[in-house]
């Protein structure tokens, strides 16, 4: 299983971007995909994840009201909107989805983790 992730970029604080997340070895519809981001000198962390249906959402309090995971199994990809951008969502930006069906990604498994795209947020 690959993860391809894209989207990132520069924006200036209180803008928007669109993450994208395409798999490939496997269909998704069955998974459940997440987002996790890491900056420099800290963990990485949970940002939002969504099941396989598309059916139920999870966030960070962090980012609740402000981004929003979704996903097109026919397209084989997740997205994460990011909108109100803040200089603290400034990290690498992961997708990831479990190994095993009907599951959430988790951190700390084993998951499928994509190698990463850049979010830099201006002040």
């Amino acid at each position: 299983v690959q993860l391809q992730a894209s989207g990132g970029g520069l924006v200036q604080a209180g803008g928007s971007l669109r993450l994208s997340c395409a798999a490939s070895g496997r269909t998704i519809s069955s998974y459940g995909m997440g987002w996790f981001r890491q900056s420099p000198g800290n963990e990485r962390e949970f940002v939002a994840a969504v099941s396989w249906s598309g059916g139920t959402t999870r966030y960070a309090n962090s980012v609740k009201g402000r981004f929003t995971i979704s996903r097109d199994n026919a397209k084989n990809t997740v997205y994460l909107q990011m909108n109100s951008l803040k200089p603290e969502d400034t990290a690498v930006y992961y997708c990831a989805t479990p190994r095993s069906p009907w599951t959430m990604p988790l951190l700390g498994r084993d998951d499928y983790w994509g190698q990463g795209t850049q979010v830099t947020v201006s002040s």
